[in-house]
């Protein structure tokens, strides 16, 4: 069915006023196209799964609303044809706790200890020319990481989310290249950036981002191994879950968010989808947004103005991953794109960080970081001349690789400046749990990390269903 003439006037004008719908409303619809649920889940990747799954233990009824075919979100696997080799693209590891080994158990997915050990040789080769950066070695980070491990330990709140004190330590609003100067980190910069690709521009951002995304759980599992599955193949979670859901008409895939109404006469909440079998309604008395809250992804969403002051002062960067075919590079070789006149040698973005053997002969996986969106076409072209600049340095002699798969993972990262932070953006952001219905998990309520988000979203769980 249409929209009605009120949604299309919404949609157009983009308000962000309240309408209470008239009780007459549901009529309109056919019986088979109303799904009503306790909770409608909005995103199926890492923390969406999650929750759908939790809140059905808990016997809450829910749909998913996911706009690809799959659940898994970040977390991609590509299947090599000629081999059936599994590689993981998105997410590779998760850390070695009780939640994540009983999560993966339940689905009857092995674990093992994840072998992060570059086969081969590596070479730190500054990508803007191709050339080698001689005379650079990445050193022993142990002190340096040691003493930061010292700084986290400061603020142990910042392992559960964004609850910061009041006022803010000053040391989390310090862009990051002062704060390792400060407290002389610089032997582990490298180390600390490589754990934290995905950020962006590290060194700018406020402290506050990089201890989220590298926190003392990080250094933990760098010490005692992270994990991963058996059959190197972190999307068989996802498909697991995505037959437990389905098989309770639980998910609606390929689907997108048309409108919605949270204030309403009866305490169900309106969603309108559109999916492959027309459009729906979904009757909910609570949602759970996971997705990222930018006003680019929520443009469909009836926000109102404390919404959108909080949600419209996001910055999203890029971030970007792939398997190359062909680049000419050795199988065992690893190239760590290192700046020479950066600080600290990181790598200049937007940019590759690095190109990773994968163990299947003839393929290299490939990772891309920008300080903001670009286009995926663009940065396919960058990688691919990044590559070849590498035969023009007489590094290498590569070619002109091709694409085996590639994807965005963007918008990723969405952060503030520090003057929002000191201001208190996150105690805003927080006091938008529950209201008008609505609930939030995922990445910018924590941190980019699936098993610290299993975490979050399972301390969220009893207020969702109170």
């Amino acid at each position: 069915m249409g929209l009605f003439p009120w949604q299309r006037v919404l949609a157009l004008i983009g308000a962000t006023f309240v309408i209470a719908l008239p009780d007459s409303y549901d009529s309109h619809w056919s019986a088979k196209d109303i799904i009503i649920r306790d909770v409608c889940v909005i995103g199926g990747g890492s923390s969406g799964t999650y929750a759908a799954i939790r809140l059905r233990d808990m016997n809450q009824s829910v749909v998913v609303v996911e706009r690809k075919d799959r659940l898994g979100g970040h977390t991609e696997t590509y299947t090599d044809p000629g081999t059936q080799a599994k590689l993981d693209i998105g997410v590779r590891i998760f850390h070695n706790t009780d939640l994540v080994k009983n999560y993966f158990a339940r689905f009857n997915v092995p674990l093992i200890t994840a072998d992060l050990q570059a086969p081969g040789e590596s070479k730190y080769v500054d990508l803007r020319t191709g050339a080698v950066v001689t005379n650079f070695s990445p050193g022993d980070p142990t002190a340096a990481l040691g003493a930061y491990a010292g700084e986290l330990a400061k603020y142990p709140y910042l392992d559960a989310g964004f609850d910061l004190p009041d006022p803010v330590p000053a040391d989390l609003l310090l862009p990051f290249s002062d704060f390792a100067t400060k407290h002389r980190l610089e032997a582990g910069v490298g180390l600390i950036f490589r754990f934290g690709e995905g950020i962006g521009d590290m060194l700018r951002l406020p402290t506050l981002y990089a201890m989220k995304l590298v926190g003392l759980r990080v250094l933990q599992s760098i010490q005692t191994g992270f994990l991963t599955t058996a059959r190197h193949d972190n999307s068989e979670l996802y498909e697991k879950a995505q037959a437990v859901l389905g098989a309770d008409n639980a998910l609606l895939l390929n689907s997108h968010i048309i409108s919605t109404q949270r204030d309403t006469n009866d305490g169900y909440v309106r969603v309108v989808v559109a999916t492959p079998s027309g459009q729906k309604l979904i009757k909910a008395k609570k949602i759970l947004l996971t997705i990222p809250t930018t006003l680019d992804s929520l443009d469909h969403f009836d926000l109102d103005g404390s919404e959108r002051s909080v949600f419209k002062q996001f910055n999203p960067n890029g971030f970007y991953t792939g398997i190359l075919r062909n680049t000419g590079i050795p199988d065992n070789t690893t190239i760590i794109n290192t700046g020479v006149d950066t600080p600290f040698n990181v790598p200049f973005l937007p940019g590759v960080y690095s190109i990773d053997p994968t163990g299947v002969p003839g393929l290299h996986g490939v990772i891309y970081g920008s300080p903001n969106l670009i286009p995926g076409e663009r940065v396919k072209d960058d990688i691919i001349a990044a590559i070849q600049r590498l035969r023009t340095a007489g590094t290498l002699p590569t070619t002109k690789p091709e694409f085996a798969v590639f994807s965005s993972h963007s918008p990723f990262m969405l952060t503030v400046p520090s003057n929002a932070i000191a201001g208190g953006f996150y105690r805003q952001l927080y006091a938008l749990q529950g209201h008008r219905h609505t609930f939030y998990t995922g990445a910018n309520f924590h941190t980019h990390d699936s098993s610290m988000l299993w975490q979050f979203t399972e301390a969220l769980l009893p207020r969702i269903v109170a």
